[in-house]
């Protein structure tokens, strides 16, 4: 194992990516497997929301409280526990007939889900050294990558087994907590190593900001709003609005999560490069007319060329907001990471039954233009967002030390 560097280690920013990636593919089967209940179990669309909710309200409650574990006791064993609880809980949805049998299923995926992020954003942050952007932005595009991935595992092992077909998501979860439970004793090698262990002391007693951390969060959570009500809806949206089928349904869903991806891989370089702060509100601002103008397509090639944008705009920031909660909490940099990872996303999942409400009584077409609305208290929030007081008072060294002083 090299440690020469340990606070540069990319080979633990891709091992962890990866854990990234197989434990939200089960995020992104959700959605997919959603048409398929609707069908099959006549579920109406707040039921189906339901489903959305069960997963991310676990998450919501739990993540934060394994982030605060992370920060006190260092337990790297948690990530592929959590991979393997999360595929295991998702797979099972697929074998039941009872709604809440289904529920709980979907309920105990989340706590494995819940269980990953903390622990992982906390050696990510770790492993990306100085680089606290590009590092991030590489743990981010696995969940991304994973929300892609997800439908299109899921509906073509749906297409040709039925529901039952959800058993394959086992595959993934088993292959990666192995390979993640032959790292753990390196992971503890690596939190131990002098340098890193330095790191964390200079942080260690270092002013928490709670009060733009909050704001952050704001963002997050609308944003979160607006991720959820396209992902948990746009297979639905294709079927029901542009009159395609599952199928397309199902690739619309994919195409807006590989250009997720795109955003998210290079939004931590743009940080790095030009500040967070600043990518933040761009994107923010760019992205309500992009939807705007998407939901007003009524043409299945227009609309898809317009998720393209909007894939990239919504998740352009989000390894930035990862970063920059993480620096209002320096001294806490696994509960930031729970909650901006967990309550900050997951949010927009339990307000999904309340989308889902209001598709039933106004549309899908409605529902997606009130997910447009909601962007816009984003971008305002965007623009309250200031500085941390660590990225000041490097800044203020920095000018001490080129004046001589």
């Amino acid at each position: 194992m090299n440690q020469s560097n340990p606070t540069m280690n990319r080979r633990y920013i891709w091992l962890l990516m990866a854990g990234h990636l197989f434990t939200d593919v089960n995020q992104g089967a959700l959605p997919a497997i959603l048409p398929f209940l609707v069908a099959e179990k006549g579920l109406n669309y707040t039921a189906a929301a339901g489903l959305v909710f069960a997963e991310n309200f676990v998450q919501s409650l739990v993540q934060p409280l394994f982030g605060h574990f992370a920060d006190r006791i260092s337990k790297p064993w948690l990530m592929y526990i959590g991979v393997l609880v999360a595929g295991l809980g998702l797979a099972a949805t697929g074998l039941f007939t009872n709604y809440w049998s289904i529920f709980t299923a979907v309920a105990i995926s989340g706590i494995g889900i819940a269980a990953f992020h903390p622990q992982a954003a906390r050696i990510a942050n770790r492993a990306s050294g100085e680089k606290k952007g590009a590092g991030m932005s590489i743990f981010s595009v696995g969940g991304t990558l994973g929300f892609a991935l997800g439908p299109i595992i899921t509906i073509a092992c749906l297409l040709i087994w039925g529901l039952k077909g959800t058993l394959i998501l086992i595959v993934p979860a088993i292959a990666m907590a192995i390979l993640l439970a032959s790292q753990t004793n390196n992971f503890q090698a690596f939190l131990k190593h002098p340098q890193v262990q330095e790191a964390t002391k200079n942080n260690a007693g270092a002013n928490d900001e709670w009060i733009p951390f909050a704001k952050l969060n704001v963002v997050l959570f609308c944003r979160s709003v607006v991720n959820y009500g396209l992902n948990a809806f746009l297979p639905l949206y294709w079927i029901a609005v542009l009159l395609q089928s599952k199928v397309a349904g199902g690739t619309a869903l994919t195409i807006y999560f590989i250009f997720s991806a795109i955003g998210n891989l290079t939004g931590g370089w743009l940080a790095d490069r030009f500040g967070i702060i600043r990518i933040i509100r761009i994107s923010s601002v760019l992205l309500l007319p992009v939807l705007l103008i998407f939901v007003a397509m009524r043409s299945a090639p227009a609309a898809t060329l317009l998720l393209m944008p909007v894939g990239i705009l919504l998740s352009v920031p989000f390894s930035p907001m990862v970063v920059l909660g993480q620096k209002y909490l320096p001294d806490r940099i696994g509960l930031s990471g729970g909650v901006t990872l967990g309550l900050g996303i997951s949010m927009g999942g339990i307000l999904a039954p309340v989308l889902g409400w209001f598709a039933d009584r106004h549309g899908l077409a409605s529902e997606m233009h009130l997910v447009a609305y909601v962007s816009a208290l984003a971008a305002l929030m965007a623009f309250t967002l200031s500085a941390p007081l660590i990225d000041r008072f490097a800044s203020r060294s920095t000018l001490k030390e080129n004046a001589g002083l």
